[in-house]
C-alpha cells in the first residue's frame, strides 16, 4: 500500500528524473519572488497526476493528504501536481476538499501562477457546486497568505461575469482595498477591470470612491481598457 509520504517521494523522484533546465530558464523571468523548479513539462506533470490517481487503493481522502504534503515542497511542480489531483476528484468534491484547498494555501501556495490556476479551474466550480460562496470566502480576505487573499478576489471573477447584480461583489472587495500587498493589488485591479467591462457604471462609482486612498497599481490594472480621458477621472487628487 502506498502511503501519502511514499507517493510524494516517488513524485519527487519522477520530477528530478525529468528535469529540464531550459524550462526553468524560460519561465523564471515571470516570477518576481523566485522560481524554484525542476523544469518538468506540463504533459509529464499530468502524466504523474494520472499515475497517482490510478494507484490501487487510492481514496479521495488519501489524495487530499497527498495534496497537502505536495504543496509543502518548495518545488513548483509539486504544487502543480497537487492542483491537478484535486481537480481529478471533482465529481467527489465535498466540504473536505474545500478544507484541503484552504490548507494548501496555508502550507504552500506561494506564487501567482498556482493561485490564478486555482482561481480559474477550482474555485468557480466549487462555487457552482455550492461548496464555496461569497460568504464563506470572507475569512480569506484576512488570510496570512497574501496569495490566499488574492484568490479571494480573483476566484470571483468568473462567477461575477455571470451575475446581474454586482453589488455583493463590490461589498466583498471593499474591505480589501487597503491591503498592502502588490499581488493583492493586481488581483483587485484585474477584478475591477473585468467588472467595468460588464457593468461600467457601478464599477466607476466604486473606483471613484477609492481613487485617493487605494494603491495606484489597482487603478493601473482596473483602467487598462479605458480611454485616456476615462483614465484621467481616477487620478489621485493633489495633496492626497
Amino acid at each position: 500500500m502506498n502511503s501519502p509520504e511514499k507517493i510524494v517521494k516517488k513524485t519527487e523522484a519522477f520530477c528530478m528524473a525529468n528535469a529540464d533546465e531550459a524550462i526553468v530558464k524560460k519561465y523564471s523571468k515571470y516570477f518576481r519572488e523566485g522560481f524554484d523548479a525542476w523544469g518538468v513539462n506540463s504533459e509529464l506533470l499530468n502524466q504523474q497526476a494520472d499515475t497517482i490517481f490510478a494507484l490501487p487503493g487510492i481514496t479521495n481522502a488519501g489524495i487530499c493528504e497527498v495534496c497537502i504534503l505536495l504543496v509543502q515542497s518548495p518545488k513548483y511542480e509539486m504544487t502543480s501536481i497537487a492542483g491537478l489531483l484535486l481537480k481529478k476528484i471533482k465529481k467527489q468534491w465535498n466540504r473536505e476538499m474545500v478544507t484541503t484547498l484552504e490548507k494548501m494555501f496555508t502550507f504552500g501556495i506561494n506564487n501567482w501562477a498556482h493561485t490564478d490556476w486555482i482561481c480559474s479551474e477550482i474555485i468557480p466550480d466549487m462555487i457552482k457546486m455550492k461548496l464555496i460562496s461569497i460568504e464563506s470566502l470572507k475569512p480569506w480576505r484576512n488570510a496570512a497568505n497574501k496569495f490566499q487573499r488574492r484568490a479571494a478576489v480573483v476566484g470571483l471573477i468568473k462567477p461575477m461575469k455571470k451575475a446581474t447584480d454586482f453589488k455583493p461583489y463590490f461589498e466583498f472587495i471593499d474591505p480589501m482595498m487597503m491591503d498592502e500587498e502588490r499581488v493583492v493589488h493586481q488581483g483587485l485591479g484585474w477584478f475591477l477591470r473585468e467588472a467595468w467591462k460588464k457593468q461600467a457604471e457601478p464599477a466607476e462609482k466604486f473606483l471613484l470612491k477609492w481613487k485617493d486612498s487605494a494603491a495606484r497599481l489597482i487603478f493601473q490594472y482596473a483602467t487598462e481598457k479605458m480611454t485616456p480621458e476615462q483614465k484621467a477621472r481616477y487620478r489621485k487628487a493633489k495633496g492626497n
